[in-house]
């Protein structure tokens, strides 16, 4: 499976974005999809993720102000952002993992700029 991700970019303080990420065939079985971001000097971490029926989980700092969502039909996976902070600055990297084989797949990241 390839993720293909899209929608990063420079943004002010405040602004907004909206992520997406495609896989290139249908997924089947229990999976979760979601998104990761590295920040310069820092490690990777979660962003958020959704199940394939929906739940979703967050970091605690993008609670509130990041939404993510999928649409199954699609094969899609969407983070919007929301006042977004120059913390919030970093690649962004989506994520497919299955949790009966264990097998997980990254897209090749997106910049997110956000200025002060």
């Amino acid at each position: 499976v390839q993720l293909q991700a899209s929608g990063g970019g420079l943004v002010q303080a405040g602004g907004s974005l909206r992520l997406s990420c495609a896989a290139s065939r249908r997924i089947f079985s229990i999976n979760r999809m979601g998104w990761y971001r590295q920040a310069p000097g820092k490690q990777r971490e979660l962003v958020a993720h959704i199940s394939r029926g929906g739940t979703t989980n967050y970091v605690d700092s993008v609670k509130g102000r990041f939404t993510i969502s999928r649409d199954n039909a699609k094969n899609t996976v969407y983070l919007q952002m929301n006042s977004l902070k120059p913390e919030d600055t970093a690649v962004y990297y989506c994520n497919l993992y299955y949790f009966n084989t264990g097998d997980e797949y990254w897209g090749q990241g997106t910049q997110v700029t956000v200025s002060s």
